[in-house]
């Protein structure tokens, strides 16, 4: 299971929706984690997008953490489909983000 916390991913999903894939501020908020919260990020959208499977998740996250050599927010940044990526590998490992949907809908 992912070791990042499900409101970070919710709230990457959201900055990625509402500001684009390729902002400053999800730039700026995915600079801001840590080597194993960006690991678990990359390792997260590898499985929604269906390089791994679920059952993979251990391959996946080696596989994340060996090939980090560039910043994570260059990575990811300008990548449109990262936010359905990220929902789908959430949902792939079996993981409610409900409360944290809700969370940031209220907010």
């Amino acid at each position: 299971m992912p070791n990042i916390s499900t409101n970070k991913v919710v709230r990457v999903i959201f900055l990625a929706r509402e500001y684009g894939p390729d902002s400053n501020h999800l730039r700026d908020y995915i600079s801001g984690f840590n080597e194993e919260e960006a690991a678990n990020l990359v390792a997260l959208m590898w499985v929604g997008r269906e390089s791994f499977e679920p059952e993979d998740w251990a391959e996946a996250l080696a596989t994340a953490t060996a090939e980090a050599t560039a910043p994570t927010e260059n990575y990811l940044s300008g990548m449109p489909e990262l936010p359905d990526h990220l929902e789908a590998g959430l949902e792939a490992l079996g993981i409610d983000v409900t409360e944290a949907e809700d969370h940031y809908r209220d907010s």
